[in-house]
């Protein structure tokens, strides 16, 4: 019987899955302003800034936090503000938003702190059918970072791929 071969494999192609620079769910946490609303309806300076130096923002070590109001509230944007300066260096990301909204902005700061070194002269394949929710954005950041370093770009599977980039000859 002869063995099979993964032709793949054996080409030198990196396979790359942006969905490997996700968060997790786990690392992604909500932050909700309702709760802290006088009446439901207006966020109070006084009462928000005491809120602020006594809350334990440490939880949020290392966590990607998105903040948002659950009710139709209109946030003043020095909310916002004040809840980012007390998380400092303690959050990885802070983002205004949804969790789709800090999926994407989590995805796209992971992607640019790849070390590029990991892909200089190889010959990329992104992957195509992804779980990621709309990533167009994601892709384009991607391209733009590995298209520095990199030989060749593809997009799609190993079986049918679309030729998105080939480093000129003499470069």
């Amino acid at each position: 019987m002869e063995e099979i071969v993964n032709k793949i494999e054996k080409s030198g192609l990196i396979q790359v899955d942006l969905l490997d620079y996700l968060p997790k769910n786990a690392d992604l946490v909500p932050f909700d302003f309702a709760p802290l609303l006088w009446e439901g309806l207006v966020l109070k300076e006084k009462d928000f800034r005491d809120f602020v130096k006594t809350h334990d923002w440490n939880q949020y070590q290392n966590k990607v936090l998105y903040l948002f109001c659950s009710t139709d509230a209109i946030l003043p944007s020095w909310a916002y503000l004040l809840v980012n300066a007390q998380l400092g260096n303690i959050a990885r990301l802070t983002v205004v938003g949804t969790k789709d909204d800090a999926k994407q902005a989590s995805l796209i700061k992971s992607i640019n702190e790849l070390d590029l070194e990991q892909f200089r002269d190889g010959k990329l394949i992104v992957k195509g059918c992804s779980d990621l929710p709309d990533s167009s954005n994601a892709m384009i950041t991607f391209f733009s970072r590995v298209q520095t370093v990199c030989s060749s770009i593809m997009f799609g599977e190993p079986c049918s791929t679309v030729p998105i980039y080939k480093r000129p000859k003499g470069l």
